[in-house]
C-alpha cells in the first residue's frame, strides 16, 4: 500500500465549484446534494425550488450573482461545497472563498469560446496553490473526443491535466464512463446510481491506453512506480489510489472526471474522489501559514443580510472551537460576540451549538466583521490570512433615490450591499448624487435590483457626470468696482486684476504688486476669497484651471469698504476679465491598460480609435500565455461603458485598468454638446 498521501482525511471539507459562465456550477451543486441524500431530488435550475436559486436576481437573469453554500454528509463524512458565480462580473465573490478551501472543482465542458473564462480561473487557484479536480460537463453533448478536449484545456492549466476516466459509449452516444484507476466500467442511469459493469471487448486497447498515459504522469513523482511500468509489473490499485491523492493534494496534477450533472451522471464518482483524495483543513492551515497552536481562527467567506435574522458571516473554522456566545477578536482588535451558529443548506439553516476545526459554517450578528478579514481568540488580533482586494471597478452609475424621503435609507441600504459585496465602490458627490462603482453592467443591475426588491428603495440612475475643467488661453487685466450706497455706511471695493494662464497642470496662483495702500491688506486676502470663489464656476459652466491672478492696483473708501465688498469686486473683475481671456473647455484623459486575449488584440486596437482613443502600443501580458496588454490614452467620457464594448470582443473576459493621465482642450461640436447639456441641468 502506498503511503505518499497519508492516508485518507476525514475531518471536515470545504470545496469549492468555480468555473465559466453556463458551465453547469449550479446544476452540479443540486446533484451533489441530491445524490448526497440532503433533498429528496434534483430540481430543475431555475425553478425557484434548488439548493442553488439563493435570489430573486438569479432567478431573473438565468445565473449565479453570489455564491450558494451547501453543506451535506456523504459516506459518514461532512462537506461544503460554495458555488461561486462564473461571470467574470461577480469574479471577485470567490476570492475570500477560495483562499479558505481545501480543493476546488472546475466545472467545464468542450467549448473553445469559454477558454479564455477557464484560464482566469485556472490562474487564481494557482495562485493561491489550491488543489483542483476538473469535472468536464455535459459530456454526452460533446462530440469530441477527451484526448482532444484535453488537448484544448492543457494550454490554460499549468499543472498536467490527468484524465481519469474516459466515456463509455454505444452506438457513438455516452452512456457511462470508464473508471482508470478502477479499471471498472459505469452504465450511467438518470438521478440514479450507475450500473457496474465489465469493460467491452471493444473498449479494452482504448482503457489500457489511457490508464498507462494516467499511470505514466503518476510516476513522474513516484520512483517506485516508474521502476514497476519500466519492468512492466502491474502496480497495486491501493498505491494507485494513494498517488493519485498524493498528486492532488500536491498540486502536482488535476485529476479530469466526467459527466452530465444534469442527469446527475458522474456525480458519485466525484463525490467519492473528494472523499478520498481532497486534504482537509489541516493541509489548508499550512498553505495559509496558520499554526497548531494559535488557538481558535475563523477565516470570514461571505456576508449575507438575511431580512428576518440580520447579519450572517459565514465562515470557516480553520483551528480551535467555536461555541455560541464566544467572543471573536476583529482584526482591529475589537471584539463581536457570536449570536448563533448555523450549519447551511442553501437558503435553509440549522442551528448548531458549537463549530470545530474544518467546519464551515454561518456565524449569527458580528458586529464589525467583514468578509475576507481572519478573526482570532482572546486578547491578540489574529495575523490576516487573505489579502481580498478586488480589482479597480470598470462601471459606474449614478444613484438619486426616487423619493426624497429615501435618502438615509438608500445610503444604509448600499452600505449593507457593499458589505455583502466588497467589490461595490460607493461615493457621494456634491450634486447630491451617489456614484456606484463595480465590475460590469450586471453587477450593478443586479445592485439596484437588491435596492429595489430586497429594500424596497426605488431608485434612479443615470450616467456619472465627468469632472470637465475650463481654463484660458491669453491674459487680459481687468478694473472691478463694487459700489452700492443705500443709506447709513455704503459698499465699496474698486481693484484692477491681472489674468494670465499657466502650464497644464499648475492650478491657481494669486499674487499682489499692491503699492502704496492703495488696496489695505486687510482687504487682500478678501479679493484672493473672491477671486477663488467665482473660480468655482467659469464662464463655460466649470471649475477654472491653470491661472494666474494678480492684484495690481484698486482703490477703498475709509467708512464704505468693507470685506465683502472687495470679494463682490474681485468676482466682477473676474467675470468680465475671463470672458476676455479666450476661455477654453479642458476634458480628463486617462491613460488605460487593456487586457486581452491574444486573438482579440486586432479588436480592440480597432475600438480605441473610435473612442477617440489613441493607442500607445501593445505587448504580451507578462506571465499570461497568450494575453497581451494594449496601452492607450483615452477620454473619461468615452470610458463610461467601454467594458461593454471590450467584454463583447472577448467572449466576456477583457478588463481595463484606467488612471488620470492629463487634461485636454475640447473645442468644436463636442465642447458644446458638452457646455448646452451643462446649462440644462443647471436650469
Amino acid at each position: 500500500m502506498g503511503t505518499r498521501a497519508g492516508g485518507r482525511r476525514t475531518g471536515p471539507k470545504c470545496v469549492a465549484i468555480v468555473g465559466p459562465f453556463a458551465s453547469g456550477k449550479t446544476t452540479l451543486l443540486e446533484a451533489i446534494v441530491a445524490r448526497a441524500g440532503a433533498i429528496p431530488r434534483q430540481n430543475v435550475v431555475g425553478s425557484g425550488n434548488t439548493v442553488g436559486d439563493s435570489s430573486a436576481e438569479a432567478r431573473a437573469h438565468a445565473m449565479s450573482v453570489e455564491a450558494t453554500v451547501a453543506t451535506v454528509d456523504f459516506m459518514g463524512e461532512q462537506i461544503t461545497f460554495v458555488d461561486c458565480p462564473g461571470s467574470v462580473e461577480f469574479s471577485f465573490e470567490a476570492q475570500p472563498i477560495l483562499a479558505a478551501c481545501d480543493a476546488a472543482i472546475v466545472v467545464t465542458e468542450n467549448d473553445e469560446k469559454k477558454i479564455p473564462a477557464l484560464q482566469l480561473i485556472m490562474r487564481k487557484l494557482d495562485d493561491l496553490g489550491l488543489p483542483r479536480i476538473l469535472f468536464l460537463n455535459k459530456i454526452d453533448r460533446s462530440a469530441a473526443g477527451v484526448r482532444d478536449t484535453l488537448k484544448l484545456l492543457q494550454p490554460v492549466s499549468e499543472t498536467p491535466l490527468l484524465l481519469r476516466q474516459i466515456p463509455l459509449r454505444r452506438d457513438g452516444i455516452v452512456v457511462g464512463a470508464i473508471d482508470l484507476a478502477l479499471e471498472r466500467a459505469y452504465v450511467w442511469r438518470e438521478h440514479a446510481p450507475s450500473e457496474v459493469t465489465e469493460i467491452p471487448d471493444d473498449e479494452k486497447g482504448r482503457e489500457v491506453e489511457a490508464r498507462f498515459s494516467m499511470l505514466e504522469t503518476l510516476a513522474d513523482h513516484d520512483d517506485h512506480l516508474m521502476e514497476q511500468l519500466l519492468e512492466e509489473v502491474a502496480p497495486a490499485q491501493d498505491e494507485v489510489f494513494d498517488d493519485l491523492a498524493a498528486d492532488l493534494r500536491d498540486g502536482n496534477v488535476t485529476p479530469v472526471l466526467i459527466g452530465t450533472a444534469e442527469k446527475g451522471n458522474g456525480v458519485l464518482r466525484l463525490l467519492k474522489t473528494i472523499r478520498h483524495d481532497v486534504a482537509d483543513v489541516e493541509a489548508t492551515r499550512k498553505r495559509l501559514g496558520v499554526t497548531e497552536s494559535a488557538g481558535t481562527i475563523a477565516q470570514v467567506m461571505k456576508t449575507i443580510h438575511t431580512a428576518h435574522g440580520g447579519k450572517l458571516s459565514v465562515a470557516r473554522i480553520l483551528s480551535g472551537a467555536v461555541n455560541d456566545g464566544n467572543e471573536l477578536t476583529l482584526p482591529d482588535g475589537g471584539t463581536a460576540r457570536v449570536s448563533g451558529i448555523y450549519r447551511l443548506l442553501g437558503k435553509d439553516q440549522a442551528k448548531l451549538s458549537s463549530a470545530k476545526a474544518g467546519d464551515t459554517v454561518a456565524l449569527g450578528k458580528l458586529e464589525g466583521a467583514r468578509t475576507g478579514q481572519t478573526l482570532g481568540s482572546g486578547k491578540n488580533a489574529a495575523t490576516q490570512l487573505v489579502e481580498a482586494t478586488p480589482s479597480q471597478p470598470v462601471f459606474a452609475i449614478a444613484l438619486r433615490p426616487r423619493e426624497r424621503k429615501d435618502d438615509v435609507k438608500m445610503s444604509a441600504a448600499i452600505q449593507r450591499l457593499a458589505e455583502e459585496d466588497p467589490s461595490l465602490a460607493v461615493a457621494h458627490q456634491d450634486t447630491g448624487e451617489t456614484i456606484l462603482s463595480g465590475h460590469g453592467e450586471m453587477h450593478l443591475r443586479v445592485t439596484v435590483e437588491r435596492l429595489d426588491g430586497k429594500n424596497q428603495i426605488p431608485v434612479e440612475q443615470g450616467t456619472p457626470a465627468v469632472p470637465y475643467r475650463e481654463t484660458i488661453r491669453k491674459a487680459a487685466q481687468q478694473r472691478g468696482r463694487h459700489k452700492k450706497q443705500s443709506g447709513g455706511h455704503g459698499q465699496f471695493g474698486d481693484v484692477v486684476i491681472e489674468i494670465k494662464p499657466l502650464p497644464r497642470g499648475s492650478g491657481f496662483q494669486f499674487t499682489d504688486t499692491i503699492t502704496g495702500g492703495v488696496v489695505p491688506k486687510t482687504y487682500i486676502q478678501s479679493v484672493e476669497t473672491g477671486v477663488r470663489d467665482f473660480l468655482k464656476t467659469g464662464p463655460l459652466g466649470f471649475p477654472v484651471v491653470d491661472v494666474a491672478v494678480n492684484l495690481s492696483d484698486g482703490s477703498y473708501h475709509s467708512v464704505d469698504s468693507s470685506d465683502m465688498a472687495f470679494q463682490m469686486a474681485a468676482k466682477l473683475a473676474m467675470k468680465e476679465g475671463l470672458v476676455a481671456c479666450s476661455p477654453v473647455l479642458l476634458e480628463p484623459i486617462m491613460k488605460v491598460q487593456i487586457f486581452t486575449p491574444s486573438d482579440a488584440t486586432a479588436k480592440i486596437t480597432g475600438i480605441v480609435p473610435q473612442r477617440r482613443g489613441q493607442i500607445l502600443g501593445y505587448d504580451a501580458r507578462p506571465g499570461w500565455k497568450g494575453w497581451d496588454v494594449v496601452e492607450a490614452t483615452m477620454p473619461q467620457s468615452e470610458i463610461g461603458n467601454l467594458i461593454i464594448e471590450l467584454r463583447s470582443a472577448t467572449a466576456g473576459v477583457a478588463s481595463y485598468q484606467a488612471s488620470f493621465d492629463h487634461m485636454a482642450e475640447l473645442t468644436g461640436r463636442l465642447a458644446d454638446d458638452v457646455m448646452n447639456s451643462a446649462r440644462g441641468k443647471a436650469a
